[in-house]
């Protein structure tokens, strides 16, 4: 589904409009705080009398173009280093253009880079299950979930409980080595990124089967294609010993800045508690109060593919990542005209935020222990 998320978006924009001449709510939230639904429609306005919801096709190609060349650049390296260990100096570069490609998939699943849903579904294919051996039909499930109910424990796959769980509730019912690993869980992230880059791989491959038959297959013969590319290159220039400790490291500092980009974004911001009677925040709400931004410039933008924009890019999905630092000074101004938290951070300091609710949510696991000391 590489539409969903702009689908989603747009649904929630076009109810943002079409409701505020009518009641002055918004169809999907109501009100809390004494911010109702409708103050989103005049951000909506501002924000497209900027353009800034139109497509920057041409940076898009000039990124994508660069990308593939660095890639290519590297894969040559790869090749005339041949059979020697110096050959492993050449992992985090290409996990670094790795990276690049899983954000233009991103981008691709959310219509940033155009509105024509088949070239962006190519796009997607191309970055993420040729290149990656990621499946994108997989990602984009999971994302359009994400995207509509931002940090519900119910609703949200990303904040369900995995190999790390997100409330003290979810921690109480870990039994074993699952409970153990939740009682350490802030001092084990960032090494259990390291596997998230395999991770990755395998969610894909166990997605195939939810997939309809024609999709499938397609999605399939991608994945199967990646691995038979990347595992002949490997083999072909160096030896088997060191292809394996080549692709190990590859992929560990793969997931590893992966996870660094997303890390930050919505651990230890609001979780809206379930509500049986419906949603209780409108659209400006669930996005802001649930999302964290990240402070920096260029470096910081381009490290992050964009994502420490997560405010602006969850109100806007299909907004182009070169537009995001752009549409933040609305953005900002509009929520403290609503006397709305706006939460922005450094990059360490998001990191230790993050940490630290996965702290608080294994304490309770940690007290018997630290009691019988």
């Amino acid at each position: 589904m590489p539409q969903a998320v702009a689908t989603v978006a747009d649904r929630s924009r076009d109810r943002a409009v079409s409701t505020e001449s009518a009641d002055g709510s918004m169809g999907t939230g109501g009100r809390a705080a004494g911010v109702g639904g409708s103050d989103f429609a005049p951000l909506l306005r501002a924000v497209k009398g900027q353009g800034l919801l139109e497509r920057r096709t041409g940076w898009y190609a000039a990124v994508i173009a660069s990308n593939l060349l660095a890639l290519g650049g590297v894969l040559t390296g790869l090749v005339l280093l041949g059979n020697t260990w110096w050959a492993l100096l050449l992992a985090l570069p290409l996990a670094i253009l790795w990276s690049r490609t899983a954000f233009v998939g991103h981008d691709a699943g959310h219509a940033q880079i155009t509105g024509d849903r088949r070239a962006s579904r190519i796009i997607g294919l191309v970055h993420a299950n040729l290149l990656l051996g990621m499946n994108e039909a997989w990602w984009n499930d999971k994302h359009v979930r994400h995207h509509a109910n931002p940090n519900h424990i119910d609703k949200d796959p990303d904040v369900g409980v995995g190999a790390l769980v997100w409330t003290q509730k979810q921690a109480a019912q870990r039994e074993g080595f699952a409970r153990l690993l939740t009682r350490n869980q802030a001092r084990l992230f960032f090494p259990m990124l390291l596997l998230e880059g395999i991770a990755l791989k395998v969610s894909g491959f166990q997605y195939l089967r939810q997939q309809p038959a024609g999709e499938r297959v397609l999605s399939a013969l991608l994945l199967v294609t990646h691995l038979g590319l990347y595992a002949t290159l490997l083999l072909t220039v160096m030896s088997p010993g060191k292809a394996v400790v080549f692709a190990l490291v590859h992929h560990a500092l793969f997931g590893l800045h992966l996870g660094m980009a997303f890390a930050p974004n919505h651990k230890g911001m609001e979780m809206p508690d379930p509500d049986p009677d419906g949603d209780r925040w409108g659209h400006l709400q669930r996005q802001v109060l649930t999302s964290r931004n990240v402070r920096g410039a260029v470096l910081t933008d381009w490290f992050l593919g964009g994502l420490n924009y997560q405010i602006e890019h969850h109100l806007f999905p299909s907004m182009p990542r070169p537009h995001l630092r752009r549409a933040q000074p609305l953005v900002r101004a509009h929520c403290e005209s609503l006397g709305m938290p706006y939460a922005e951070t450094g990059l360490v300091e998001s990191y230790r935020q993050a940490l630290q609710h996965m702290h608080e949510v294994g304490e309770p696991l940690r007290q018997p222990a630290e009691t019988a000391r």
